[in-house]
């Protein structure tokens, strides 16, 4: 499965900052660094579902035959 904790942790500040924070600090809007870093999340985590999926995809194509490694040894 894919890594989605470090997105979603990136989408979760990035809400935070955006909805609960009202602030300006020099100039620049805390609102759109929370935006940015929503938007961030997002593509991050859609970056790791499609990996993910092309993994799995190329693991599953693997044909694996079950023969013996070694020749059993004749008893006489």
């Amino acid at each position: 499965m894919a890594d989605a904790g470090p997105p979603l942790v990136v989408m979760a500040l990035g809400l935070i900052l955006w909805l609960a924070i009202n602030a300006t600090i020099a100039g620049i809007s805390i609102q759109t660094i929370g935006i940015i870093l929503f938007l961030v999340g997002v593509v991050w985590l859609l970056i790791e579902l499609v990996q993910s999926r092309t993994v799995t995809r190329r693991r599953r194509d693997v044909v694996v035959h079950d023969e013996p490694v070694v020749r059993e040894r004749e008893v006489y």
